[in-house]
């Protein structure tokens, strides 16, 4: 109605200054004036969004056929565009004639009944004095039943042509695909800090609520340490837990920092520590390079080593037997100006009839994990048999950004 109100004053002043609403042709051709004007205006960003929130709401079409978000091309744009024009364009036509065929029929259909409508003169053949009123009845209903044809037309036609108008282009199926493999990659990343921090804190548990249960008697003093450190750990593991259900929780598992973040400056020793306190002798060998500390560490690298140490012990006391060597260092990358961190850990394999411990496999959800944390530094992990001890290896270049 904006459009078509403007286009009518424009009208008017061009052919004369005379009211356009007075003039049948006129009317039309400021019909006509209007469709360029909504094209254009057609062309902004949201046109397309709301344009398919009706469509969903109005014409049955399934979601996956269209598109969401604005246009991000100027083909999609073009596309919107040519959508709003039948639309409105359609919409004008038929309101226009609900505005003016009911009226009209319910006065035909009424002109047997009520006798002064017969002389009412009109100028049409159909509705004049000496005119069969027992015709113009016919007439109402035809217009009805034409006006009902002509509106459920116009919907099929805007149903069938949405999809192909509002659809999604390349490019959307493009940037879905990425937000699609974005949020997996997120969701992935949540799911690895929850494999690490519950999966080592239930092994630590473990095996400090079995060293507690074989020492009752015998040491209380090491049962109050191993139940202290039974505490501790539930309590930073249930933390972490709540942290990353919050977050996917509250729709912020895509922020960068959403996730738990331990380091090797902040929480390295607390680590170590509970795990000697799971009855496993732990020797750690650090050397963070020319730095002198860890905190001098990229934050991504710091994080990403944590959890492959982390993940490292874990399995050392799922499936390891004997004291641990842990030797993390930075060092300069072969034939490179760039450094590096290098973590190994070393361990004796576990006795087949070993008590409290399962048979050592080749790695399982864990390791991948540890590896896809190097991979998205550019690093790489390596763990299996090495002589007589079972070795994890990785190396961190800390020069790689995440990809």
């Amino acid at each position: 109605m904006p459009y078509f109100l403007l286009a009518q004053v424009v009208v008017g002043v061009v052919v004369g200054g005379v009211n356009a609403f007075d003039s049948g042709p006129l009317t039309f051709l400021a019909y006509a004036a209007c469709l360029p004007l909504v094209a254009v205006t057609a062309l902004v960003g949201p046109v397309r969004p709301m344009s398919v929130a009706a469509v969903r709401a109005m014409c049955e079409v399934p979601g996956e056929r269209l598109a969401d978000g604005p246009a991000r091309s100027w083909a999609a744009r073009g596309r919107a565009s040519a959508w709003w024009t039948l639309h409105l364009g359609t919409g004008a036509l038929i309101s226009g004639m609900t505005l003016a065929v009911p009226p009209m029929a319910l006065l035909l259909i009424a002109v047997p009944v009520v006798g002064r409508l017969h002389d009412v003169q009109l100028g049409y053949g159909w509705f004049a004095t000496d005119a069969d009123p027992y015709v113009a009845p016919l007439l109402g209903i035809g217009l009805l039943a034409g006006l009902t044809l002509c509106a459920v037309g116009a919907g099929n036609l805007l149903a069938r042509m949405a999809p192909v108008l509002l659809g999604p282009t390349a490019a959307d199926r493009l940037a879905a695909a990425e937000e699609r493999a974005a949020d997996l990659a997120v969701r992935n990343r949540l799911a690895r800090e929850l494999h690490d921090a519950v999966g080592h804190a239930l092994s630590a548990v473990t095996l400090q609520a079995a060293a507690a249960r074989r020492m009752l008697e015998r040491d209380p003093d090491f049962v109050r340490e191993a139940l202290a450190a039974i505490e501790d750990t539930t309590r930073r593991t249930v933390g972490e837990l709540d942290a990353v259900l919050g977050l996917l929780r509250d729709g912020d598992a895509a922020r960068p920092d959403a996730a738990p973040a331990p380091t090797l400056a902040a929480d390295l020793d607390g680590l170590l520590a509970r795990t000697r306190a799971a009855g496993t002798t732990v020797t750690a060998h650090q050397d963070p390079g020319p730095a002198g500390d860890w905190a001098a560490l990229p934050a991504i690298a710091s994080r990403e080593a944590y959890r492959i140490v982390q993940e490292g012990l874990t399995n050392a006391l799922r499936h390891g037997a004997g004291p641990v060597d842990l030797r993390i260092r930075v060092q300069a990358g072969p034939g490179t100006a760039h450094r590096e961190v290098e973590i190994t850990m070393t361990n004796p394999p576990a006795a087949p009839a070993a008590e409290d411990r399962e048979t050592r496999t080749t790695g399982g959800r864990g390791l991948r994990g540890a590896a896809e944390r190097a991979a998205l530094l550019g690093g790489s992990v390596e763990a299996g048999p090495h002589g007589d001890r079972w070795r994890l290896r990785a190396v961190l270049p800390l020069a790689g950004e995440p990809r």
